[in-house]
Parts: C-alpha cells; structure tokens; sequence
C-alpha cells in the first residue's frame, strides 16, 4: 500500500520507477542550457523538465538538439512530428492541428518544442522532454516532448513533439535555447529515471 512518504518522494514500490534528480540549471540571461554529464548507461530514461522559461524578445522558439561527441557539435539527425492545441485569451483561435513545418525528415537543426513564445513579463513556457535509452549502439534514441505556454498573440498553446535521433552513436549532451534570444529566466532540471 502507497504511503504519503511514498507518494511525496516518488519512493518507489514493489520495484517501480522514481525520479532521480541529477542536475538543475537556472537560467539569467543564457544563450543556451546545455547537459553535457550524467547522460550515460546508468538511466535507461532522462527527463528534462523546464519550468517559467521566459525569453528576452517577443515571439521566439524554443528548440533542442543532441550531441554524441560530449557538446562539441549539437547536429544529430532527427525524425520528428509536431502537433499542437490553440485557444486564444479572446476564444478564438480554438484548433489542434499538425505542423508540417515544424517537423523535421532527416534533419539535423535544432527541433522546435515549443513557437512563438511571448515576451511579456508575465508570460513563459514550462514543459517536459523524454529520451529514451541514450547509450545504446544499437537503436535509434527515441524522444518526445510536450509544452505549454503563453503565446505571443495571447494564445494558451500546448505543443507536442515527438520522434527519434536516427543515430547508432550514445547520445552523451543536449542542448535548449530560445532562436535569437536569450533565456531570461527559468529553470531545466534533468532526472534519470530508474
């Protein structure tokens, strides 16, 4: 039976997964945050989770990419899928849709996460991303993300991406920053996931 404890410290039970905190990094005035240790064999999963990441311009993505030589070059080749859900302060816009220009088919930029964040004081985005098995020589590394954030047409926006590094080579670093702006404020806390 789950305690409070259990619950309040992601202990887990009967051999379940918890989160293992292994890096935090606070943003002021950043170009980019990136992790470039303690991606290794030891975590089968890593989550990143940024929360109140607020960019010093108006209207700007914020986007990732990986590495497999420890940083020296964030340019793995991705396949990815990009889709989001849009409702604006005034009732309208209310879509979901699918981005095909935010996707990527072979590409090796940095993949957006999250479009057109707005520069308002009191406007940001939080959100999660997943890799999946980044050590492994042998499959490609797959990988989503979702984001919420207030646009900067005040619009609520959630956007979901998802799809793989198409590399046999550990993926050992990534790397997040907003497109011609620096990060502001906030914060991107990496787990290994046991």
């Amino acid at each position: 039976m789950a305690t409070y404890k259990n619950i309040r410290y992601n202990i887990p039970i009967g051999g379940g997964s918890s989160e293992v905190l292994l890096s935090e990094i606070t943003a002021s005035s950043d170009s980019t945050i990136s992790f470039t240790s303690d991606i290794n064999s030891t975590y089968k999963e890593y989550l990143f989770r940024y929360v109140n990441l607020h960019p010093s311009a108006d209207n700007k993505t914020f986007l990732f990419n990986l590495s497999a030589d420890g940083g020296s070059n964030y340019n793995v080749t991705k396949t990815t899928t990009h889709w989001r859900g849009i409702h604006g302060e005034s009732d309208s816009p209310a879509t979901f849709n699918y981005n095909a220009g935010d996707d990527m088919a072979q590409g090796t930029g940095f993949q957006n996460l999250y479009g057109g964040s707005g520069g308002d004081n009191d406007q940001c985005i939080c959100g999660e991303f997943r890799l999946f098995n980044p050590s492994s020589t042998t499959f490609v590394k797959h990988f989503f993300g979702t984001s919420q954030g207030a646009h900067s047409d005040n619009y609520s926006i959630n956007n979901y991406v998802g799809g793989y590094a198409n590399t046999t080579s550990a993926i050992n670093a990534i790397q997040f920053k907003f497109d011609s702006a620096n990060i502001d404020t906030g914060t991107i806390s990496m787990y290994g996931i046991n």
